[in-house]
């Protein structure tokens, strides 16, 4: 802790407490999970635990992740105007503001996580929407222009369902 005399007040040296925080961010969740599954990690926390061993310090999500199940189904992709939406385009199905990594899908409870390997890698979504009746065995990826989801266009692929490992962990005990 460090004393800034033109505040008056105490602080934390910032390099210190990134370092801090990105060591138990990393390391906690992976102790708790069970050695009989294989975790999935995302990106950023494989990125932000390389960073710790190199002694650099980053940001990081506590998530850990492990894979539920498969399903093939057609991607397609959709923007917030009412011809693709109704007449509040901004808002999800499960009430929250749309952003990048929102999805919509009939067949998946919100706030499940996917992810979409031969699109896009390690990249996570978030069940936040749904899509018409009609639209069996479909996901649609939000995107912030309607050109950007035109030019995506429609995908036939495998998403993998995640659960969150440490929440199931703490959920046993």
């Amino acid at each position: 802790m460090s004393y800034n005399p033109q505040t008056g007040r105490f602080f934390m040296e910032t390099r210190k407490t990134k370092v801090l925080l990105v060591l138990a961010l990393t390391l906690l969740p992976l102790r708790m999970l069970n050695m009989g599954e294989v975790p999935v990690y995302p990106s950023m926390a494989e990125k932000a635990s390389a960073a710790v061993m190199s002694g650099v310090t980053s940001t990081i999500s506590q998530a850990v992740y492990t894979v539920q199940n498969t399903a093939d189904v057609w991607v397609t992709a959709y923007a917030s105007v009412p011809q693709e939406t109704d007449s509040s385009p901004f808002i999800t199905a499960s009430n929250k503001h749309v952003q990048d990594g929102f999805i919509a899908a009939n067949f998946l409870p919100f706030g499940t996580k996917v992810k979409i390997p031969s699109l896009f890698g390690d990249k996570v979504f978030t069940v936040e929407d749904r899509m018409s009746p009609r639209k069996v065995g479909f996901v649609d990826i939000w995107m912030p222009s309607v050109t950007a989801a035109k030019d995506f266009g429609i995908h036939n692929t495998q998403i993998v369902i995640l659960s969150d490992a440490l929440a199931g962990r703490l959920a046993e005990r």
